[in-house]
């Protein structure tokens, strides 16, 4: 077996894991064969980050666990033929409940650019109606869940991405509940929505999101660019709006985000395109086959992005999905049949040659602090119901520092709010919790 051959086959000089010490110049980005590839912008900011990606923003993949993937990578720079020629739906669109139904689509056919697209919004609940017109400028990303562009509204000149998503009457799409749930200040804004069709009388679901250029992703190449490692400070801010979002989320709305990776980390800055692999941030017990999972998910791909932010790249890089958890053995050991059974208790396929986990602190560089590497220990842990849950990282020790009212960034400037936590988000939270993180 593949897995087998790979795991016998470390000792045989393939490097364990990165030298912390090194500065990394250039890095390969591998796709996966299962056809994971997406795009999206990408780039950097402290003030402002959205961890729920305006281009993958809580898609059916990531509420619901189900997939339509393709292998097919389309070309960033045009749409798919049949998305071109948008007309009018007039009729009543049975996917979702006639109740819910604000916004639809009345004038406007394609988002190519210059072209403008025409939509009413209110109506309902004693609201007005009005017209909103949209200016497409640019594709931003495109995947197998659709299409993003940017546009601007001709009524405010504002910014605005807008998320075309096919409606599959095979499986039931989510995400426009989930979004229409949404209102913290660490997660993209949901404006408004509308529907679409093609000649074909495909159903387009069309997500207006408030446009945030960049990405976190960015902010990394920037400083293995300069052959730094990126400011602790600018480590924490990042890590712990992502957490405080997660927790919202996760507490608030109670549904998993599935996809947190440096590149679904928003931030205000330039905008750019790139290809995007989630595999490096995969929870172990997914590639275990486990269908019932948890929101741990979520905090084991932040524990990958924080220990990006320290080492400046990846820490496990599969180039596959077998290779991918050959990778999670060689830095964790081999998992005990009870972590397996904890991750899938019906996972049998086979057993696994025993191997020793590599210690954490020969991961790391010697300047980064001990409770950056503890916290990192405990969101990757094979056992999801060991992993501390997104509100518990947020009053790990590693944060005190941004709970010191002196705290300033580099530049001399205040830190943004970062404790503006609801009494919602607070409520299942245990004294001595509530204690330890706010200042």
């Amino acid at each position: 077996m593949h897995m087998m051959r790979r795991i016998k086959d470390i000792a045989s000089g393939h490097p364990s894991v990165p030298d912390p010490d090194v500065k990394v110049d250039k890095k390969t980005t591998y796709f996966d064969e299962e056809g994971e590839e997406d795009f999206t912008e990408k780039s950097m900011d402290t003030n402002k980050m959205a961890t729920v990606d305006q281009h993958m923003a809580l898609s059916d993949e990531n509420v619901d666990g189900r997939r339509t993937l393709t292998s097919e990578v389309t070309k960033v720079d045009q749409l798919p033929k049949k998305m071109h020629d948008m007309t009018i739906r007039d009729d009543k669109v049975d996917i979702m409940d006639e109740k819910e139904q604000d916004n639809i689509m009345i004038n406007g056919n394609g988002t190519n650019p210059g072209q403008v697209i025409t939509t009413t919004i209110g109506g309902r609940d004693g609201r007005p109606k009005k017209l909103m017109s949209y200016k497409a400028e640019r594709i931003v990303g495109t995947g197998s869940f659709g299409v993003v562009f940017q546009a601007k509204c001709l009524e405010t000149g504002e910014a605005v991405a807008i998320k075309k998503v096919l409606q599959d009457k095979r499986y039931k799409n989510r995400e426009l509940q989930t979004m229409r749930l949404l209102d913290h200040p660490n997660v993209v804004q949901l404006k408004h929505y509308f529907f679409s069709t093609t000649d074909n009388d495909d159903l387009y679901l069309n997500l207006v999101l408030e446009y945030i250029p960049d990405a976190l992703s960015r902010t990394l190449k920037y400083y293995n660019r300069m052959n730094q490692h990126m400011p602790l400070i600018y480590v924490k801010l990042y890590t712990f709006q992502i957490f405080h979002a997660l927790s919202y989320i996760h507490q608030v709305v109670r549904v998993c985000h599935r996809d947190i990776k440096p590149q679904n980390i928003l931030v205000p800055g330039e905008p750019n395109i790139s290809y995007i692999c989630s595999r490096y941030y995969r929870a172990p017990e997914l590639m275990f086959g486990a269908t019932e999972y948890t929101t741990a998910i979520d905090m084991w791909s932040a524990g990958c992005v924080l220990a990006e932010l320290l080492i400046g790249q990846p820490l496990l890089r599969g180039e596959s999905g077998v290779d991918q958890l050959v990778e999670i053995i060689k830095v964790l050991g081999t998992p005990t049949n009870e972590e397996i059974k904890c991750m899938n208790p019906s996972y049998s396929e086979f057993k696994f040659p025993h191997m020793k986990g590599h210690p954490w602190h020969k991961l790391f560089a010697k300047s980064v602090p001990t409770e950056a590497i503890d916290l990192v220990s405990m969101l990757l842990q094979y056992s999801p119901y060991l992993r501390p849950t997104a509100l518990e990282a947020c009053a790990h020790p590693f944060f005190d520092e941004l709970r010191d009212s002196n705290t300033c960034l580099p530049d001399g400037k205040h830190l943004p709010p970062l404790f503006n936590f609801t009494s919602k988000e607070l409520e299942s939270a245990s004294p001595e919790l509530v204690e330890r993180l706010l200042p």
